[in-house]
């Protein structure tokens, strides 16, 4: 087995996973972060990376969230909050923010997730109760139009059943969409091939495979190479 555990690294905190998947992102990518967790991922992305950020508010070249004197009420990301720019940004129309996302110009997207299931479906905009507020957002766009989707989230809700599913039981925002799922215990490969051979698990925190596959409604199996 070479999925990579680390038994005394864990639960990890939102600022762990998110640095997690700043480690992930290919350099130079074009990236959008969805509202949320995933905005977290900024403050962790290496000066050298090359990784360009799109904001769904018109901005390309984001830098991380700002601090203090740094605060300007009229430069914020999607999510309304307040960032940095690097050299050479440039803001443009929501509209055309939109074309980009549509477009196929993004090689990556991280997005927050009610559920995702083992063939890679994403459920992140309503849960389906009568007194929610569904929130769609860019999210389906960001879903489909994107290369590469990354999903972030805890691995459990409240209640403790698992939020990576065999298939879900929300309203869906992209169907075999998501590429990789980080959690605050582990990280996953899905997709279609995962839900004939078994959901792949890359790394661990705080647990093991073994305790994951007698949790999970899941078929897991070990990471490859």
């Amino acid at each position: 087995m070479s999925t990579r555990e680390h038994p005394d690294r864990g639960p990890l905190s939102r600022d762990e996973m998110a640095e997690v998947v700043a480690r992930d992102i290919p350099r130079g990518s074009f990236v959008n972060l969805g509202i949320g967790q995933p905005t977290k991922v900024a403050d962790y992305l290496r000066a050298d990376s090359g990784v360009v950020l799109h904001t769904e508010n018109g901005m390309l070249n984001m830098g991380r969230a700002a601090v203090g004197d740094e605060v300007d009420p009229d430069l914020t990301n999607a999510g309304k909050v307040p960032v940095t720019e690097l050299p050479g940004a440039a803001y443009f129309h929501h509209a055309d923010s939109f074309a980009m996302m549509r477009g196929g110009h993004l090689d990556v997207c991280v997005l927050g997730a009610f559920q995702v299931s083992a063939g890679g479906d994403l459920a992140n905009w309503h849960t389906g109760a009568p007194d929610a507020i569904p929130a769609v957002g860019g999210a389906m766009d960001l879903a489909i139009g994107a290369k590469q989707v990354l999903v972030m989230m805890t691995l459990f809700a409240k209640d403790g059943s698992s939020k990576l599913v065999p298939s879900c039981s929300y309203p869906l925002t992209g169907v075999g969409c998501v590429d990789r799922v980080y959690t605050d215990v582990a990280t996953f490969r899905v997709g279609p091939e995962a839900a004939e051979r078994g959901v792949e698990v890359l790394e661990t925190f705080g647990t093991s495979y073994d305790d994951l596959a007698a949790r999970l409604e899941v078929k897991l199996r070990p990471a490859e190479g």
